[in-house]
């Protein structure tokens, strides 16, 4: 056991909310100056703090500390914080002419409701938190009850440089996000989990109408043309499918390759895959960790058996390797296609099914036969007709030539079940606000 945290009760949620509440009425009225520095301290707060902060979060998450781990979200945190800083949601004049003007501008919702998940924990609170801090909100966050811990030691922190009340902390089960979304408090709510726990996040924000943000699951597709170059594309496509031991919803979840390229593809991940140490966060030498939590653990395992009932060949791990720990092994399928489990269905874990094809159109009609539509990729060394394949992708953010590769800058959404809204960019900070028309007769 790393720690405890505290069941926050439904009293004790609305102590929070009115916190909040009375914070929100001076702090949406501060400068726009004040609240870019307000960005600006809390980065210098994570990295006052980051060896803390990255050594609690590899305790209670499993990542490593090394490599893409959790010396790698810290310094995510710290980026995307520091950017926030450096956008501008400026007054859009439509219309000046002698006899009117019109302008667009941004206001402040209120109170917003944070509920991050347990694979990128501190990461994505700074996603919800500081964009809100930003454009003049305020917050009340809840972590997973998986980890809990490093999110309330960082909104610990950062309340050092904030106003009381401006970010606030409560942690419990999964029924307290519940009252969250109902709360006739909350003005908004900014989630990031499955697709399933999206739809009743929805429906119970209905009832104020709420604004929403959803992050939802993703089963992201790769696809890789005839004459890639597989020495040199082999590493970049097993990085963007086992980062975070695959834990991360914009991950390859399934890897399309044509028929030529298709053995050397499956033996050179298989290779990467097992010179790959796998172990306990805090040796660093590990690259990777555990699963999270018993229950994914089982849902990979299960993944995986169904995989081999219908005939899949295993080209390395496959099989739980015993021991304490939710450890499974890096994983790589071979000789598996749509309608099995393992490529249907979001594994969120470090299992790779390479999936055989000869037809590109075929091929594109697979990858967008899904309800997720989060993220994909193309693979070529034609940019042009990989380019041409992007288009034809059914998702919010394609790739060329690499995965996941995500920046503060650029907005990043799902489209059909993968959620709605944008993160990131002016685009994303726009989500925390509404738009106010001041409309002057001049006459």
């Amino acid at each position: 056991m790393v720690g405890r945290a505290p069941v926050a009760t439904r009293e004790q949620l609305d102590q929070a909310v009115a916190a909040a509440e009375r914070a929100f009425a001076t702090w949406s009225k501060e400068p726009e100056a004040r609240r870019k520095q307000a960005c600006l301290d809390i980065v210098g707060v994570l990295q006052a703090h980051a060896g803390e902060l990255s050594r609690l979060l590899t305790m209670e998450q499993g990542k490593p500390l090394k490599g893409m781990g959790s010396e790698f979200e810290l310094g995510a945190c710290m980026a995307w914080a520091g950017a926030q800083a450096s956008f501008e949601l400026p007054v859009k004049v439509l219309e000046d002419t002698p006899q009117s003007r019109v302008e667009i501008h941004r206001r402040p919702l209120g109170v917003e409701g944070s509920i991050t998940p347990w694979n990128w924990p501190l990461m994505i609170a700074i996603w919800h938190v500081v964009p809100a801090i930003r454009t003049g909100n305020t917050v009340v966050i809840k972590p997973s009850p998986y980890t809990p811990l490093g999110t309330l030691r960082m909104v610990e922190l950062i309340n050092e440089v904030l106003p009381p009340g401006v970010l606030n902390a409560v942690t419990g089960p999964d029924e307290l996000g519940q009252w969250m979304t109902e709360h006739p408090g909350i003005k908004k709510i900014v989630f990031t989990g499955s697709c399933a726990t999206g739809k009743k996040v929805m429906a119970s924000a209905a009832g104020n109408l709420k604004r929403l943000t959803l992050e939802l699951g993703g089963n992201d597709a790769a696809i890789v043309l005839p004459g890639a170059d597989v020495a040199a594309m082999a590493p970049k496509i097993f990085g963007g499918a086992f980062i975070n031991s695959g834990q991360t919803c914009a991950a390859i979840k399934r890897l399309y390759v044509h028929d030529s390229l298709y053995e050397p593809m499956c033996q050179a991940l298989a290779g990467i895959a097992q010179a790959t140490p796998v172990g306990n966060g805090l040796d660093e030498s590990s690259m990777m960790g555990p699963l999270q939590n018993r229950m994914q653990f089982d849902k990979v395992n299960a993944l995986v058996e169904d995989a081999k009932a219908h005939g899949a060949r295993i080209l390395c791990g496959g099989s739980p390797t015993g021991g304490q720990g939710n450890f499974y092994p890096l994983t790589v399928v071979a000789d598996v296609t749509d309608g099995t489990r393992l490529v249907d269905e979001e594994q969120f874990g470090p299992v790779l099914p390479v999936i055989r094809y000869s037809d590109l159109d075929e091929v594109i009609a697979r990858a967008n036969a899904s309800e997720f539509g989060l993220s994909g990729s193309v693979w070529s060394t034609d940019l042009t007709v990989a380019a041409a394949v992007a288009a034809r992708l059914e998702c919010g953010t394609v790739w060329v030539n690499k995965h996941a590769a995500i920046a503060p800058n650029v907005p990043m959404g799902g489209v059909k079940s993968s959620g709605m809204g944008v993160e990131f960019g002016e685009e994303g900070l726009a989500e925390y606000t509404d738009i106010q028309v001041i409309s002057i007769d001049k006459t």
